[in-house]
Protein backbone atom coordinates (compact mmCIF):
# COMPACT_ATOMS: atom_id res chain seq x y z
CA UNK A 1 0.00 0.00 0.00
CA UNK A 2 1.37 3.72 -1.10
CA UNK A 3 1.91 5.40 2.21
CA UNK A 4 3.65 8.76 3.77
CA UNK A 5 5.33 6.94 6.63
CA UNK A 6 5.46 8.87 9.60
CA UNK A 7 8.57 7.53 13.01
CA UNK A 8 7.26 7.54 16.35
CA UNK A 9 9.85 7.10 19.39
CA UNK A 10 7.14 5.47 21.36
CA UNK A 11 6.81 6.13 25.35
CA UNK A 12 9.24 3.93 27.12
CA UNK A 13 6.97 2.35 29.58
CA UNK A 14 3.05 3.77 29.67
CA UNK A 15 2.15 6.81 31.80
CA UNK A 16 -0.29 5.91 34.36
CA UNK A 17 -3.45 8.55 34.90
CA UNK A 18 -4.43 8.49 38.34
CA UNK A 19 -7.81 10.43 37.69
CA UNK A 20 -10.10 8.24 37.38
CA UNK A 21 -13.45 9.47 37.48
CA UNK A 22 -16.46 6.79 38.87
CA UNK A 23 -19.94 6.80 37.45
CA UNK A 24 -22.99 6.54 39.54
CA UNK A 25 -22.71 3.96 42.99
CA UNK A 26 -20.57 1.47 41.13
CA UNK A 27 -16.80 1.18 40.85
CA UNK A 28 -15.29 2.22 37.54
CA UNK A 29 -14.08 -0.67 35.45
CA UNK A 30 -10.38 -1.12 33.98
CA UNK A 31 -9.01 -1.56 31.09
CA UNK A 32 -7.75 -4.77 33.26
CA UNK A 33 -11.46 -6.01 33.65
CA UNK A 34 -11.63 -5.46 29.53
CA UNK A 35 -8.37 -7.92 29.15
CA UNK A 36 -10.34 -10.51 31.63
CA UNK A 37 -13.41 -10.40 29.40
CA UNK A 38 -11.00 -10.84 26.59
CA UNK A 39 -10.06 -13.91 28.06
CA UNK A 40 -13.65 -15.36 28.65
CA UNK A 41 -14.17 -14.00 32.30
CA UNK A 42 -17.78 -12.71 32.65
CA UNK A 43 -17.97 -8.91 32.89
CA UNK A 44 -17.95 -7.71 36.47
CA UNK A 45 -19.49 -3.72 36.20
CA UNK A 46 -21.41 -1.76 33.76
CA UNK A 47 -20.38 1.56 31.99
CA UNK A 48 -18.72 4.15 34.06
CA UNK A 49 -18.33 7.67 33.62
CA UNK A 50 -14.67 7.51 33.83
CA UNK A 51 -11.73 8.04 31.59
CA UNK A 52 -10.73 4.38 30.96
CA UNK A 53 -11.41 4.53 26.80
CA UNK A 54 -9.56 8.39 26.87
CA UNK A 55 -10.71 11.82 27.40
CA UNK A 56 -11.40 12.73 30.93
CA UNK A 57 -14.51 14.64 31.23
CA UNK A 58 -13.73 18.24 31.47
CA UNK A 59 -10.58 17.84 29.58
CA UNK A 60 -11.96 18.44 26.55
CA UNK A 61 -10.29 21.58 26.30
CA UNK A 62 -7.42 20.14 25.06
CA UNK A 63 -8.99 17.80 22.34
CA UNK A 64 -7.98 20.17 19.62
CA UNK A 65 -4.23 20.48 20.45
CA UNK A 66 -1.99 19.04 17.60
CA UNK A 67 0.08 15.71 18.56
CA UNK A 68 3.09 16.87 19.45
CA UNK A 69 5.31 14.31 16.71
CA UNK A 70 6.65 14.72 13.58
CA UNK A 71 4.64 16.38 11.12
CA UNK A 72 3.36 14.30 8.33
CA UNK A 73 4.12 14.17 4.80
CA UNK A 74 1.41 13.98 2.77
CA UNK A 75 0.73 11.72 -0.50
CA UNK A 76 -0.63 13.86 -3.43
CA UNK A 77 -4.22 14.23 -2.99
CA UNK A 78 -6.23 11.38 -5.32
CA UNK A 79 -9.84 10.68 -5.15
CA UNK A 80 -10.91 7.89 -3.67
CA UNK A 81 -12.57 5.15 -5.63
CA UNK A 82 -15.35 3.03 -3.80
CA UNK A 83 -13.61 0.28 -1.89
CA UNK A 84 -15.30 -3.10 -1.51
CA UNK A 85 -14.16 -5.61 0.54
CA UNK A 86 -11.87 -8.10 -1.55
CA UNK A 87 -13.54 -10.70 -3.32
CA UNK A 88 -11.63 -13.60 -1.70
CA UNK A 89 -14.01 -16.78 -2.10
CA UNK A 90 -13.18 -18.17 0.82
CA UNK A 91 -12.93 -16.06 3.53
CA UNK A 92 -9.52 -16.13 5.75
CA UNK A 93 -9.38 -18.71 9.00
CA UNK A 94 -11.72 -16.79 11.56
CA UNK A 95 -12.56 -13.84 9.68
CA UNK A 96 -16.09 -12.74 8.19
CA UNK A 97 -17.77 -10.22 5.71
CA UNK A 98 -18.62 -7.90 8.75
CA UNK A 99 -14.46 -8.05 9.49
CA UNK A 100 -13.09 -7.99 5.74
CA UNK A 101 -15.92 -4.42 5.29
CA UNK A 102 -14.32 -3.56 8.33
CA UNK A 103 -10.55 -3.81 6.86
CA UNK A 104 -9.04 -7.03 8.43
CA UNK A 105 -6.68 -9.25 6.62
CA UNK A 106 -5.88 -11.42 9.54
CA UNK A 107 -6.84 -11.59 13.32
CA UNK A 108 -3.39 -11.40 15.19
CA UNK A 109 -3.18 -8.92 18.14
CA UNK A 110 0.77 -7.95 18.14
CA UNK A 111 1.46 -6.18 21.57
CA UNK A 112 3.88 -4.24 19.43
CA UNK A 113 3.83 -3.44 16.03
CA UNK A 114 6.72 -0.88 14.03
CA UNK A 115 5.24 1.89 16.15
CA UNK A 116 5.14 4.06 12.25
CA UNK A 117 2.11 5.32 11.13
CA UNK A 118 0.90 5.25 7.31
CA UNK A 119 -1.73 7.75 6.12
CA UNK A 120 -3.76 6.04 4.03
CA UNK A 121 -4.11 7.91 0.42
CA UNK A 122 -7.17 9.14 -0.77
CA UNK A 123 -9.78 12.31 -0.47
CA UNK A 124 -13.39 12.07 -1.03
CA UNK A 125 -16.47 14.35 -1.28
CA UNK A 126 -17.99 15.92 2.50
CA UNK A 127 -20.37 13.94 4.22
CA UNK A 128 -23.38 13.63 5.43
CA UNK A 129 -24.89 16.56 3.13
CA UNK A 130 -25.35 19.18 5.66
CA UNK A 131 -27.36 22.33 5.84
CA UNK A 132 -25.81 26.07 5.43
CA UNK A 133 -23.30 27.21 7.58
CA UNK A 134 -22.21 23.56 8.91
CA UNK A 135 -18.51 23.49 9.65
CA UNK A 136 -16.61 21.17 7.26
CA UNK A 137 -14.29 19.37 9.44
CA UNK A 138 -11.09 17.13 7.69
CA UNK A 139 -10.24 13.71 8.70
CA UNK A 140 -6.85 11.66 7.78
CA UNK A 141 -7.18 8.24 8.17
CA UNK A 142 -3.46 6.43 9.04
CA UNK A 143 -2.88 3.31 10.30
CA UNK A 144 0.24 1.49 12.12
CA UNK A 145 2.22 -0.27 9.61
CA UNK A 146 2.35 -4.23 10.27
CA UNK A 147 -0.92 -4.68 11.33
CA UNK A 148 -3.32 -6.99 9.18
CA UNK A 149 -5.38 -4.24 7.94
CA UNK A 150 -6.40 -2.67 4.84
CA UNK A 151 -5.73 0.55 4.93
CA UNK A 152 -7.94 1.44 2.14
CA UNK A 153 -11.23 -0.92 3.25
CA UNK A 154 -10.52 0.31 6.78
CA UNK A 155 -10.74 4.33 5.52
CA UNK A 156 -13.74 3.39 3.81
CA UNK A 157 -15.40 2.02 6.71
CA UNK A 158 -14.46 5.13 8.95
CA UNK A 159 -15.72 7.95 6.77
CA UNK A 160 -19.09 5.71 5.75
CA UNK A 161 -19.91 5.43 9.64
CA UNK A 162 -18.64 9.40 9.69
CA UNK A 163 -21.17 10.19 6.67
CA UNK A 164 -23.76 8.26 7.71
CA UNK A 165 -26.82 11.20 9.50
CA UNK A 166 -27.01 9.43 12.29
CA UNK A 167 -23.14 9.88 12.88
CA UNK A 168 -22.16 13.81 13.95
CA UNK A 169 -23.50 15.25 10.76
CA UNK A 170 -27.08 14.32 11.65
CA UNK A 171 -27.83 17.11 13.38
CA UNK A 172 -26.58 19.75 10.52
CA UNK A 173 -24.10 21.25 12.22
CA UNK A 174 -20.86 19.60 10.53
CA UNK A 175 -20.09 17.57 7.59
CA UNK A 176 -16.14 15.45 7.41
CA UNK A 177 -14.02 15.32 4.14
CA UNK A 178 -11.57 12.84 3.94
CA UNK A 179 -7.66 14.08 3.16
CA UNK A 180 -4.50 12.74 3.29
CA UNK A 181 -2.41 16.00 3.97
CA UNK A 182 -3.24 18.48 6.47
CA UNK A 183 -6.33 17.66 8.55
CA UNK A 184 -8.21 18.93 11.09
CA UNK A 185 -9.29 15.70 12.63
CA UNK A 186 -7.06 11.65 12.67
CA UNK A 187 -8.05 8.45 12.70
CA UNK A 188 -5.43 6.36 14.09
CA UNK A 189 -5.23 2.21 14.47
CA UNK A 190 -2.41 1.55 16.56
CA UNK A 191 -1.34 -1.57 18.16
CA UNK A 192 -1.83 -1.85 22.03
CA UNK A 193 1.71 -0.62 22.25
CA UNK A 194 1.09 2.39 20.54
CA UNK A 195 -2.17 3.05 21.21
CA UNK A 196 -0.43 3.51 25.05
CA UNK A 197 1.85 5.51 23.68
CA UNK A 198 -0.58 8.28 21.24
CA UNK A 199 -2.42 7.97 24.38
CA UNK A 200 -0.58 8.78 27.27
CA UNK A 201 -0.63 10.02 29.86
CA UNK A 202 -4.23 8.34 29.97
CA UNK A 203 -3.98 5.18 31.44
CA UNK A 204 -5.39 2.63 27.97
CA UNK A 205 -3.50 -0.24 28.93
CA UNK A 206 -2.92 -1.92 25.86
CA UNK A 207 -6.70 -2.33 26.13
CA UNK A 208 -9.28 0.68 25.08
CA UNK A 209 -8.70 3.70 22.83
CA UNK A 210 -8.87 7.12 23.83
CA UNK A 211 -9.90 10.64 21.75
CA UNK A 212 -7.60 13.56 22.04
CA UNK A 213 -5.05 15.76 20.93
CA UNK A 214 -6.77 16.16 17.60
CA UNK A 215 -6.32 12.24 16.95
CA UNK A 216 -9.22 9.41 17.55
CA UNK A 217 -6.76 6.71 18.49
CA UNK A 218 -8.77 2.99 17.68
CA UNK A 219 -6.84 0.31 19.62
CA UNK A 220 -6.21 -2.88 17.44
CA UNK A 221 -7.18 -5.13 19.94
CA UNK A 222 -10.73 -3.59 20.09
CA UNK A 223 -11.21 -3.01 16.51
CA UNK A 224 -10.31 -6.95 15.97
CA UNK A 225 -11.87 -8.48 19.03
CA UNK A 226 -14.88 -5.76 19.85
CA UNK A 227 -16.09 -6.66 22.96
CA UNK A 228 -18.55 -8.95 24.97
CA UNK A 229 -20.98 -5.88 25.41
CA UNK A 230 -21.86 -5.88 21.71
CA UNK A 231 -23.04 -8.83 19.99
CA UNK A 232 -22.34 -7.10 16.59
CA UNK A 233 -18.71 -6.40 15.99
CA UNK A 234 -19.90 -4.19 13.55
CA UNK A 235 -22.03 -2.01 15.22
CA UNK A 236 -19.32 -1.97 18.35
CA UNK A 237 -17.01 -0.61 15.70
CA UNK A 238 -19.19 2.01 14.50
CA UNK A 239 -19.48 3.24 18.15
CA UNK A 240 -15.75 2.98 18.53
CA UNK A 241 -15.24 5.63 15.85
CA UNK A 242 -18.37 7.99 16.88
CA UNK A 243 -17.09 7.86 20.19
CA UNK A 244 -13.51 8.63 19.71
CA UNK A 245 -14.41 11.23 17.61
CA UNK A 246 -16.85 12.65 19.63
CA UNK A 247 -14.11 13.71 22.38
CA UNK A 248 -12.39 15.59 19.69
CA UNK A 249 -15.92 17.56 19.32
CA UNK A 250 -16.05 18.75 22.52
CA UNK A 251 -18.12 16.00 23.92
CA UNK A 252 -17.47 14.61 27.37
CA UNK A 253 -18.62 10.86 29.10
CA UNK A 254 -22.30 10.32 30.06
CA UNK A 255 -23.81 7.50 31.57
CA UNK A 256 -26.61 5.20 30.84
CA UNK A 257 -29.94 7.25 31.35
CA UNK A 258 -31.77 4.42 32.97
CA UNK A 259 -32.93 0.42 32.57
CA UNK A 260 -34.01 -0.36 29.07
CA UNK A 261 -32.91 2.92 27.06
CA UNK A 262 -30.53 3.18 24.34
CA UNK A 263 -26.91 4.31 25.63
CA UNK A 264 -25.66 7.83 24.50
CA UNK A 265 -23.02 7.16 22.33
CA UNK A 266 -20.79 9.14 24.82
CA UNK A 267 -21.23 6.13 27.19
CA UNK A 268 -18.38 3.96 27.61
CA UNK A 269 -20.13 1.13 26.19
CA UNK A 270 -16.57 -0.60 25.90
CA UNK A 271 -16.84 -0.98 29.93
CA UNK A 272 -20.42 -2.10 29.99
CA UNK A 273 -23.53 -1.38 28.27
CA UNK A 274 -26.04 -2.64 31.11
CA UNK A 275 -28.56 -1.75 31.89
CA UNK A 276 -28.91 0.56 28.74
CA UNK A 277 -29.01 -0.98 25.10
CA UNK A 278 -25.87 -0.90 22.80
CA UNK A 279 -25.96 1.85 20.64
CA UNK A 280 -23.14 3.42 18.06
CA UNK A 281 -24.91 6.63 16.90
CA UNK A 282 -24.95 9.86 18.37
CA UNK A 283 -28.50 10.52 16.69
CA UNK A 284 -29.72 7.05 16.37
CA UNK A 285 -33.35 7.94 15.30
Amino acid sequence: MAAAVVGLSLVAGLAVGSGLVGGGDEAPRTARAVAAADAGAAPTTTGQDGVQDGVQDGAQDGAQDEIGSAPVTAAPLVQEPLVQPPDLGVLPEGLDAADLAAGLTGTEVPEVATGALEVVPGSGAAGPDAGPGARVRTVRVEVEAGLAVDGATFAQFVMQTLADPRSWGGDGSTTFVRTDGAAELRVVLASPDLTDALCAPLDTGGQVSCGRAGAAVLNWRRWVLATPEFADRTVYRQYLVNHEVGHLLGHGHRTCPGAGQVAPVMQQQTLGVAPCTANAWPFPG
